[in-house]
């Protein structure tokens, strides 16, 4: 997840308003072919997709860096939530139902699975080239109360329902006082507030006891504008200290500018608390209408690749050149997430996701798994 770039939402699902902070962008990145056994299986047929304006191009699963070496398991739970929502589609209702017959705890037979029922399409960018950027996201935990009280004074809004009021700034907002009565729940620190609405999903632990979940509800139609790029353009913070620890120790000695510093971005973002259904070992609902799975959803450009689709990715951990090579589902989305060699790895939620989000903008490659003919 990056705090200092552009804004990304999703307007069917999770909302991430802005990307990348980090100032090392690693550029090297090490892809290298394996090989692939047997599998029995006939060469795959021409896939259900025509879209000639997509570069794509089908290419061999031995082309595929890593593929032999990737646990599957966790991806085949990630895949099958995938399928109770592809499973409406034509192209991908076959696929899905004979994924029902798989064992899930056979890595094996996953794979046979994917390589006899799917063709892997190199993506390419508009130059030809192959190497795009990954970068990372995650949910936030923040600590709250149902009321006002205490530390307590930072409230999460409800949707305001009056589409006369989406053009408003974030600052005409709060000064007109149409926000009153529409609170949701009360945080301690405005920062944290901020960055739940750039990544539009999150937990509340809360005073009385137990953990809220909350989740986009809508947004003005402000553009994004990041407040750490504007921290960065007038000296305040080096790019260093562009994450969420260093803005919230910036935040800490200014404490007269924070409302200064939030009103730089005129968008605004309203939640809704998630219902019990959600449970809360389960993700934040993506794009796609599904939880997603840490370290096996990212968010892509759906106007490329299918969302729901099996994505291989490799690229890099986060501020390293260790490989990291698995497959992914594609279950979100974001405005930023524009082009196609181009993905927002969702690490999870805590200290480590948030860390791993905030410094992971990496060189990767791409290849989409398209259903074939039957």
């Amino acid at each position: 997840m990056s705090f200092v770039s552009a804004e990304t939402s999703c307007p069917q699902g999770l909302l991430r308003l802005a990307r990348r902070t980090t100032s090392v962008i690693l550029t090297g990145v090490v892809l290298t072919a394996c090989s692939t056994g047997q599998t029995g299986f006939q060469p795959a047929k021409t896939p259900h997709y025509n879209d000639s304006s997509t570069p794509m191009h089908p290419t061999s699963w031995q082309q595929l860096p890593g593929w032999q070496d990737d646990n599957l398991l966790s991806a085949w739970s990630a895949f099958k939530t995938s399928c109770e929502k592809l499973a409406r589609k034509p192209d991908w209702a076959s696929v899905c139902n004979d994924a029902r017959h798989v064992d899930p705890l056979d890595s094996r037979a996953i794979r046979r699975y994917f390589e006899h029922r799917f063709t892997p399409f190199t993506l390419s960018n508009s130059d030809g080239s192959t190497v795009g950027t990954i970068t990372g996201y995650y949910e936030p935990v923040l600590r709250g109360s149902r009321t006002r009280h205490g530390p307590y004074q930072v409230p999460l809004y409800r949707n305001i329902g009056s589409s006369s009021l989406m053009a408003a700034s974030r600052s005409q907002l709060i000064k007109s006082g149409v926000l009153r009565g529409r609170e949701l729940v009360w945080v301690d620190d405005p920062v944290e507030a901020a960055f739940l609405q750039i990544q539009g999903s999150g937990r509340i632990k809360l005073a009385e006891g137990g953990e809220m979940r909350v989740g986009f509800a809508g947004a003005t139609d402000q553009p994004f504008q990041s407040f750490a790029r504007w921290l960065l353009n007038h000296g305040e913070i080096t790019p260093a200290q562009a994450t969420l620890p260093g803005i919230k120790a910036w935040a800490s000695a200014n404490p007269g500018r924070v409302q200064e510093m939030l009103n730089v971005n005129p968008r605004f973002v309203f939640f809704r608390e998630l219902d019990s259904t959600h449970k809360n070992s389960d993700g934040p609902i993506g794009a796609q209408g599904v939880p997603l799975t840490p370290e096996r959803s990212i968010a892509i450009d759906p106007d490329q690749i299918p969302l729901g689709a099996p994505v291989f990715l490799s690229t890099t951990r986060p501020l390293s050149n260790q490989r990291m090579q698995r497959l992914m589902l594609a279950q979100d989305t974001g405005s930023a997430i524009k082009g196609i060699v181009r993905a927002d790895f969702f690490w999870g939620h805590g200290d480590e996701a948030s860390l791993n989000a905030g410094r992971m903008k990496q060189p990767g490659q791409m290849w989409v798994f398209l259903p074939n003919r039957q």
